[in-house]
């Protein structure tokens, strides 16, 4: 009868204890990957400590999910490195009431740890399993302030611009002139550009006085961004 008890205890435990598990590991790859690297911005280091990743990985990544590197997540496409999903957080200046959109939601991950530290998140993706996929993960796990749509992200997400920041996690050959159209006055977006399967440069594009400066932060290697035929 005892030992019936203990194993009755012990499943019912296991659950929080593997949690657990994953906290310790998601606390270390915040100070070893992120912070270590100089990622300074209290919102989006938070956001990272909370957003469980290995929720937005396939069953045989999970054991990976907290790894210093980027992750298949089915159809050609990845969920980003940690220290890049944290860079292009911070390097929007993402704020309370910000509306931000994303290009490519992939697995939902830098949606999540957007939503944590604006008020509306609108992500498009182009890959409608991979993005319906996400809706029902983002769903699933109460995301409230986040909507996904199917679509050509090339073309932005017109009714519901301006923007207050853009995250784009694809490579475009341009920056396409209607995500420069539906950001904001004093707005930034961070966009890979350069040609697919070659080391791109993430730039970051401000809007100001009405002129678009861009600048070069550090070369990245995305997956392609991919456009409707």
């Amino acid at each position: 009868m005892r030992l019936s008890l203990l194993i009755v205890f012990v499943l019912w435990l296991y659950p929080s204890l593997q949690e657990k598990d994953f906290s310790h590991l998601r606390e270390k790859m915040v100070k070893e990957q992120i912070e270590r690297r100089g990622i300074t911005d209290q919102a989006t280091l938070s956001s990272m400590r909370k957003v469980q990743r290995h929720l937005f990985v396939s069953d045989d990544m999970v054991d990976h999910a907290y790894e210093d590197r980027p992750l298949p997540i089915g159809y050609g496409q990845t969920i980003s490195q940690p220290y890049i999903v944290a860079f292009m957080t911070e390097i929007i200046q993402p704020g309370p009431d910000h509306h931000v959109l994303e290009i490519g939601t992939g697995s939902g991950y830098q949606a999540a740890v957007l939503s944590g530290i604006v008020k509306e998140v609108y992500s498009i993706e182009i890959i409608d399993s991979l993005g319906s996929q996400a809706r029902n993960r983002l769903d699933k796990l109460d995301y409230k302030n986040i909507q996904v749509r199917l679509a050509d992200g090339y073309h932005g997400w017109k009714d519901k611009a301006p923007f207050d920041a853009i995250v784009v996690t694809a490579a475009a050959e341009h920056i396409p002139p209607p995500l420069i159209a539906q950001l904001k006055e004093n707005g930034r977006m961070i966009i890979p550009v350069g040609s697919p399967f070659m080391i791109q440069q993430l730039m970051l594009v401000e809007k100001k006085n009405g002129r678009v400066h861009t600048s070069g932060m550090m070369p990245v290697q995305f997956v392609p961004f991919k456009r409707r035929q």
